[in-house]
Order: C-alpha cells, then structure tokens, then sequence
C-alpha cells in the first residue's frame, strides 16, 4: 500500500528519470517536472546514440575516472551500482553488452531503448510528468523546502530532487538552470568549465590546411608554456591524468596521453584532446599552454632518424614530397613542407643531417599554442557545479535545507569518457530518489499544485 507522500523531481535527464522512478518506487507521490517535451535527452544522444551506459571496470578504477571528487561517489556505487543498472535495465527487456575499454552499451545499440525503459519504469510506478515546465526557484520556510517556483504557477511538495542537469548541449534543456536556483538558497557553485571539449588553437592557418587529419597512435603532452618553450625531453614515456593511475608529470608538463586525435580547421579535437581538455581548461587560467604532438611515438627519436636516412637512401631519387607521403596522412604533407623548409622537390639522396633534424623535430614535436576550449555549448560535460562540500553523500540531500536534494551533472562531479558520467547520474539519482522518498514517507505531508498546464 502507498504511503502519502510528495517529491517533486527537476529535470527529466539521466539523474532525474532514475530519482522519480526510484522514489516512487519507495511509496512516493511523485511529480516530474521536464522543461522540454521529452525525457532523457542526453541518454539520446549519449555514445553516438549508441548509449554507453557504464564500464566494466572496477570500482577503484571507477573512482580514479572522476579525479579527487570521486570519493564522494563511494556511497552512491555502494547502493546502486553498475550491475544493479544491468540487472535494472534487464528487467524492462535491455540486455547489454561490453566493447573495447569496458564500455557497456544495450545490445541494440540504440539509445531510445533505455529512455523507453525509464518511460516503463515511471508509468509503472505512477509518476505524473509535466512538460515544458521551467522551475524558476524552489520554496522554503524555515530552513525547510516547501515546493518549487514556475513562471506558471507553484508546485507544494514535501522534498525536491534537483536534477536540472549542466550547462552543455542546452537544446536538450540543460541550460544552467540548477546552479542559478542552487546558489538563490545558499549554496555554492564550484566555477563552471566545459569539459570533454576541443581545443582551439591560435595556428588557424595551419589548423586549416591539416583539417581532417585523423591521427593514431600519437601522443599528445600539454605545456604550461608557448610552443618554443617546449623541451620535448620532458614528454613522458606512459599516460598521465585522472584515471591512469600514473603520477603526476614533472611541471611544466600538464598531462600527456597516447591514443587518437584529430585537426580541425580550428585546432584540435578526438578522443585523447577531449581526455585532456579539461586539465587545459584549467591550466589557461595560470598562463600560455601549449601541445606537442609526436606522431611517431612508436619510435623514440634515434630510432626514427635512422628510419629517416633508410628512407632518404632507400628512395634517393624520389622527391622529399613523395617521401614524406609515406609518413604522414596526405593532407600534412603540403604544411609539413612549409614547417621543415626543405624543398619539395628535393631528391631524398640530397636532403641533409640539418633538414633531417628539422624534419625529426616536427614529426616527434608537431606544436599549437592553445587558444581556449570551444564554448560550453559544445562540450559534452560541465565541470564544476553545487559543491560536494553542502551534500551528504549518503543521501544526496543538501546540508543547508532539509527536503532538498540532488543528483547527477548539476553537482561537481564530472569524469572522461567511458560510461563514467552516467553511471554518476544513475547512482545519485537512484539514491537521491530513495532518500526523499524516506523523508516525506516519514513526514507523509500532502501534495498541493497550482500550475496553469
């Protein structure tokens, strides 16, 4: 039998689909409250539609993925972790499966799978859904939530679930609206930065005439420092940064990691640049920061010149263009030429130790300063958010109001690609849906909505 009860849950995304489910599963009357006119947005368009729900990784490795704020999601993973989300998807008809890396994805591969399973999961436990409804604030009285603020009116409830998302991708609703709403009741918000971003660099022009190139195998080492600073002897030999249980590298190198990237007609972008993108962010506020780009990072630099000179013996009456095409992706020859000053047309038997040197020097250090990330709008994550320091992260309930709670990207909790991201919102969602659902059970206070819908 349900006990009489009220949540109300701000924003239907990962986090807030899986708190009013859960919350009403615990016996809760439970509104749902959606700016736009469709759930799960952002588990849509999560891994190319594909859905990468989670990882197979264990749970320290987990952690690691989110940096220092990770520990705050011990308590979350311990309630509600990666095999209760299998075992949850499951049950609604989702079976799963793991790729490269330890990504889970539904076995369809088709991300309207796991919205239309949350869809099941909400209808079965009567959560009644309002659409196109903007919360413009949230209700107190002493010290107490009390309901939530609408352009169209007000919502009275028990307890409140903010679960309005970051300020990434906006066309799904996430607009930044939690943080305005958390920082009108007191609490702080950790300065927002785009994370899991491309990089624009300040060498259009070369950018541009690489544009395309798809890179693999290359290391990439940010620099606290403008690119002729750069001591290439300083790039570590192994991955550096959260999640690859390395040490820090020896300033002034950031971070550096092995894996595939690419150039585009405004700087830099693909997976290990989207990897190392926040720790850039971060760095541009303490000075220049530049990349190194070895794109023969198989070889060290002795191996490659020697590499070099076979080639140059080897092809000694075809030209260093034609050479240098079977080097590198057809689209960097033409730039590389201009980079190095060898003539094009140069027979490899005549270019010299001095050009070769050149030549090693851009092939194991291709270098753009960094400009600044691409806006917010264009990063999949937002770093930053409500501070972990006002949650408790047993119950995801704030330490400053009683009957306010939150869950998933509006809190500063961000990680790299891989699943992370939303497993977080699924855990502190799925707890936060739990614990107000406890809460208003055990103050059983009645439901009273004014809204003009």
């Amino acid at each position: 039998m349900r006990h009489e009860g009220s949540v109300i849950v701000v924003g239907g995304g990962a986090s807030g689909i899986m708190a009013a489910g859960r919350a009403a599963e615990m016996g809760a009357h439970v509104i749902l409250l959606e700016r736009t006119g469709e759930l799960g947005q952002k588990i849509l368009v999560s891994g190319k539609t594909r859905c990468n729900l989670t990882n197979a990784r264990d749970l320290d490795h987990f952690i690691s993925m989110y940096g220092p704020n990770g520990r705050f999601l011990y308590g979350a993973f311990h309630h509600f972790f990666r095999e209760d989300l299998v075992s949850f998807l499951s049950r609604y008809g989702v079976e799963t499966k793991i790729e490269r890396g330890g990504r889970i994805f539904p076995v369809s591969d088709r991300a309207e799978d796991v919205v239309s399973a949350f869809k099941k999961y909400l209808m079965d436990y009567g959560v009644e859904i309002f659409w196109h409804s903007r919360v413009t604030g949230i209700e107190t009285r002493n010290k107490q939530v009390t309901g939530v603020m609408m352009a169209d009116g007000k919502c009275r409830a028990g307890a409140v679930i903010l679960a309005a998302g970051g300020s990434t991708y906006p066309a799904t609703g996430s607009t930044g609206d939690g943080y305005t709403i958390a920082a009108a009741l007191g609490h702080t918000i950790i300065k927002l930065r785009p994370a899991l971003v491309p990089l624009v660099v300040e060498e259009i022009p070369i950018a541009k005439s690489m544009q395309g190139v798809s890179l693999r195998n290359v290391r990439l080492t940010a620099f606290q420092c403008r690119t002729d600073e750069i001591d290439p002897s300083l790039v570590p030999n192994r991955d550096t940064g959260r999640g690859t249980g390395n040490r820090r590298p020896q300033p002034p190198v950031i971070e550096s990691r092995m894996g595939e990237m690419m150039i585009t007609h405004f700087g830099i972008g693909g997976p290990v640049t989207l990897l190392m993108s926040l720790a850039i962010v971060d760095a541009l506020k303490r000075g220049p920061v530049s990349v190194s780009i070895d794109l023969k990072a198989a070889l060290d630099r002795s191996e490659l010149s020697k590499r070099l000179q076979r080639d140059f013996d080897r092809f000694s009456k075809k030209k260093f263009r034609t050479i240098l095409g079977g080097l590198v992706p057809a689209k960097m020859v033409d730039p590389l030429v201009l980079m190095t000053g060898i003539p094009p047309d140069k027979p490899g038997c005549e270019i010299n130790a001095r050009e070769r040197e050149r030549l090693l020097d851009n092939l194991k250090s291709l270098r753009f300063n960094i400009k600044q990330p691409l806006p917010m709008s264009s990063a999949i994550v937002t770093a930053g958010g409500i501070s972990l320091k006002e949650i408790d992260p047993r119950t995801m309930a704030s330490r400053k109001l009683k009957g306010l709670y939150f869950c998933g990207e509006v809190i500063d909790i961000d990680a790299d690609t891989g699943g992370y991201n939303l497993q977080a919102a699924f855990s502190t969602g799925h707890l936060a849906g739990e614990q107000a659902a406890a809460y208003v059970n055990s103050k059983e206070p009645s439901i009273n909505c004014h809204m003009d819908l």
